[in-house]
């Protein structure tokens, strides 16, 4: 039995083109789903609890979604609500759905998963040696976890699962695994779990595997015994082999295992082939169980708050010593940077190496302008505020060797030029927890919602 999936866009309030929608629903999709985000932004909205999307650009796709679903009598799952998937964004994201169902008078029942877990929880967990790092990542220690402003755990298919048993018509999740909301109906309605997550590894991004690529189009899946067909619905894109073995590879690091909760997806059998209209045949995906199942989790701690000025240099003097001078800042506004009362300043020297910073491999060559973001970061905002200034002023008036002009080194595209950023998060947590029941530490609240 053919099982398809609707997805409308790569990120919850991208946005969607409503004719590729309308081709998507006319296909008779069992599932609409849609990823929310990830801590891909970094781990302020993490921290902070705040989406990454706007708040109208959310509620307009949701208000299609939602309307879609409920006339259909199909599932809408929501994957890492409002980004983070911490309870905060799982709560914005209910508000809206709550919302939009009363102004388009619809009903349906609801399924909310948390993932939320407390420092309290995770301490004992590393107790019990059952938490442990992933590559390139340092081990746990009870500082760092009681020292996490929010943590949550990156669930599988197995809590959404249970929603779907629920009879829950919409389900938003917190943090999971991006396949997941993709794969869950499917393997709940005995299809393979190897080639269902792999579909949703395509299907999560919308139509970023598609040629030309967009975050902002709808693609559907058609998940089968012989594997799936990735189609684009917008009849400007198509799918290739090329393409779609591309996304494959997406953010991950060996092209043959992609590990998840509670697994391995093991691609070195797949197929890719190309049916003509622009569709894609995969097939030869599998998924190995972990004898053990685990899930990672992410956490983030406040370190303090930040303050930033960018700033342009043109004069080919300066630029030839650049490096030298923000030394000599640092070394005049910092004098002891092991200092943590004193905060942290960093320069970013955009067209020198303010992208790869130590790894830029023309990091020499003689551009004719760099753009300078100056970075202070310090345990107030009114520190951060005076750390930025005195840098930016020091940098500007600085007078060095060779120099033409006294009236000041830095060019400012913005009044005021200094900008206060609020708080700044670092990660303190990312790595694995071993888990005895993959959907039993993720509580499902279940909600009646009408008009």
């Amino acid at each position: 039995m053919e099982h398809r999936v609707l997805s409308p866009t790569a990120i919850l309030g991208y946005g969607f083109p409503e004719e590729s929608f309308r081709r998507g629903i006319e296909a008779e999709p069992d599932v609409i789903a849609v990823d929310a985000g990830s801590t891909d932004p970094g781990p302020y909205y993490l921290g902070a609890g705040k989406s990454f999307t706007a708040r109208e650009a959310v509620k307009r796709d949701l208000g299609l979604m939602l309307n879609a679903s409920v006339s259909m009598g199909v599932p809408l799952i929501i994957g890492s609500a409002g980004g983070g998937g911490a309870k905060p964004h799982v709560d914005w994201t209910t508000q809206i759905v709550e919302e939009t169902a009363v102004e388009q008078r619809l009903a349906f029942r609801m399924g909310v998963i948390y993932a939320d877990l407390s420092p309290v929880e995770v301490l004992e967990h590393w107790e019990n040696g059952r938490v442990s790092p992933l590559r390139s990542v340092p081990p746990l220690d009870r500082t760092a976890i009681l020292g996490s402003a929010r943590i949550v755990a990156q669930f599988g298919t197995e809590p959404i699962q249970e929603a779907l048993s629920l009879e829950c018509q919409v389900i938003v999740c917190g943090r999971c695994y991006d396949p997941a909301p993709f794969a869950a109906a499917a393997i709940v309605e005995g299809h393979d779990p190897g080639p269902a997550l792999h579909m949703g590894k395509i299907l999560e991004c919308g139509a970023i595997a598609a040629t030309p690529g967009s975050g902002r189009d709808c693609v559907l899946g058609r998940l089968s015994q012989n594997g799936f067909v990735l189609e684009a619905l917008d009849p400007t894109r198509r799918f290739t082999a090329t393409s779609t073995a591309a996304h494959t590879l997406y953010e991950k690091s060996d092209p043959y295992f992609l590990p998840g909760p509670g697994g391995m997806l093991d691609l070195r059998g797949v197929r890719f082939e190309e049916l003509g209209d622009g569709r894609v045949r995969v097939s030869g995906s599998r998924f190995d169980r972990e004898v053990r199942p685990t899930v990672k989790i992410e956490g983030v701690r406040r370190i303090g708050f930040r303050t930033i000025c960018v700033a342009g240099v043109r004069d080919p003097i300066m630029i030839a010593r650049i490096e030298e001078l923000v030394d000599r800042v640092k070394d005049d506004v910092l004098p002891d940077p092991h200092d943590p009362n004193m905060g942290s300043l960093q320069f970013r020297l955009y067209g020198r190496n303010g992208v790869m910073g130590a790894l830029e491999p023309m990091a020499f060559a003689a551009p004719h302008e760099l753009g300078i973001v100056i970075d202070a970061v310090a345990e107030t905002q009114e520190k951060a505020d005076a750390l930025c200034g005195i840098a930016r002023s020091t940098l500007l008036h600085l007078g060095y060797s060779g120099r033409i002009s006294t009236a000041g080194n830095l060019a400012f595209p913005h009044s005021p030029s200094d900008v206060s950023c609020g708080e700044v998060y670092e990660f303190s947590i990312y790595h694995l927890l071993e888990v005895e029941d993959p959907a039993g530490m993720f509580r499902v609240r279940v909600a009646e919602v009408s008009p």
